[in-house]
């Protein structure tokens, strides 16, 4: 028996983008020998290693594969089913997910312009959702998903799968020590040297690709192999540049790190395309600044170099005023004033520990046990939005918290989208 079947389902929708739910959709608990049942959207590449570490864990069934490409799903479904001994349900429209009630729970790995509204569309259908970075295309979105997880007492949580690995967690109980003092400033940071990005011909879509649910509520476009394959994340209607890549990873742990839960107060940015002649669109540089009373967050982002900071390509460092403390994906050292190492720390990323950390609260219906619980995650992946809408203004833009709005027109006209005809954003009342 599965979560669903003792729920009272409320409400199924047919339609994209549109339903109406009852508060305590999400509420019941799963029997301890129960499984729960999940349905992988998106697994052609990061969501094929996330299904892995859901499948991994033995109180979990992958019970649906969907994906918009039939070829990947056909894979996927042959991998699990040698993996597990069980075949999935392979379905290529997400809607059918939400009909059916023997589904406790969405795991959404597919291009950023689809994750807010898989996640609003799973919660008005009374599912948990774990959702990948960035939680949103667009603030907007990110608004909503919060307030459909809300509404329906939904278990959300974010990949951001650092804020459950092991290291993180000590690092964290360090600080909270206050060996560091009052830590006033943090600096994350990337620097790599990305490929350049050059879209060949548009060209008609391959057999096995429905097109037209991999657009979704973006505006219709001629088919492009290179952009729907992997350059999507480098477009401004698809993707959040590298700041929603990776900049959502460091840009969070060092947030969590100094101790800050809310949004910044005021934003702003100087980058551009500095180094690539190329077809994309968002910056390969970028520095922005986030302003909060008392503390200054700042992200480097260098798609060009390959020297790295720290000796590290991606990380952050604290400092405050009795010590400091660097940050890498797998590790953090902890120094003194004098710049001596006191402590250190490594584990792995913490994947496998925030899948279950997720499951466990699928379980235990309490959300404030979520590592990264859908509203955090939501406040990270805002920051994201607003140093790129900082940078596509030119302006330092002070933001508004409680209408998660700017003082500035321009900047408010980057806060949503038009979505196509089909794909609308709800209204959560």
């Amino acid at each position: 028996m599965s979560l669903t079947n003792r729920r009272r389902f409320i409400q199924q929708t047919a339609a994209v983008g549109v339903g109406v739910a009852t508060a305590g959709l999400c509420q019941s608990a799963v029997a301890a020998n129960d499984k729960i049942r999940v349905a992988c959207i998106g697994v052609r590449g990061r969501g094929n290693s996330v299904m892995r570490s859901f499948a991994a864990e033995s109180d979990c069934e992958i019970s649906h594969i969907c994906d918009v490409r039939e070829s990947v799903r056909q894979q996927r479904g042959a991998e699990l089913k040698e993996r597990t001994g069980r075949m999935p349900k392979l379905v290529n429209d997400y809607r059918t997910l939400l009909q059916d009630d023997s589904i406790d729970a969405l795991m959404v790995a597919t291009p950023d312009h689809w994750h807010a509204l898989l996640t609003i569309d799973g919660c008005l259908a009374g599912k948990d959702v774990y959702v990948e970075k960035p939680a949103s295309h667009n603030i907007a979105e990110g608004k909503v998903a919060v307030a459909a997880a809300r509404k329906n007492n939904c278990m959300v949580q974010m990949g951001t799968q650092i804020r459950s690995a092991p290291f993180m967690q000590e690092a964290i109980k360090y600080i909270q020590t206050g060996a560091l003092g009052k830590v006033h400033f943090g600096r994350a940071w990337e620097t790599s040297r990305n490929a350049s990005v050059h879209l060949p011909p548009d060209s008609q879509a391959p057999a096995d690709l429905d097109y037209d649910l991999w657009q979704g509520p973006v505006k219709e476009r001629k088919y492009n192999s290179a952009l729907v394959n992997n350059a999507w994340r480098w477009f401004f209607d698809y993707g959040t540049g590298d700041l929603g890549n990776d900049g959502v990873h460091r840009i969070d742990y060092c947030r969590w790190a100094m101790g800050i839960e809310g949004m910044p107060e005021a934003i702003s940015c100087a980058g551009g395309k500095l180094f690539f002649q190329d077809d994309q669109q968002w910056p390969d540089t970028m520095f922005v600044n986030y302003e909060y009373p008392g503390q200054i967050l700042q992200y480097e982002m260098r798609l060009w170099s390959r020297p790295k900071l720290f000796g590290a390509g991606e990380g952050a460092i604290l400092y405050g005023e009795n010590g400091s403390l660097f940050l890498t994906n797998t590790g953090w050292k902890a120094f003194d004033a004098n710049g001596k190492l006191v402590q250190q720390g490594q584990s792995d990323v913490g994947q496998q520990a925030h899948v279950r950390n997720f499951l466990d609260a699928v379980r235990s219906r309490k959300r404030q046990d979520l590592n990264q619980e859908i509203y955090s995650g939501h406040v990270s992946t805002v920051m994201c939005h607003a140093g790129n809408i900082a940078w596509r203004t030119g302006k330092r833009l002070r933001f508004d918290a409680q209408k998660e709005r700017f003082d500035d027109a321009q900047a408010n006209d980057y806060l949503g989208r038009e979505h196509r005809r089909g794909f609308e954003l709800p209204k959560i009342g």
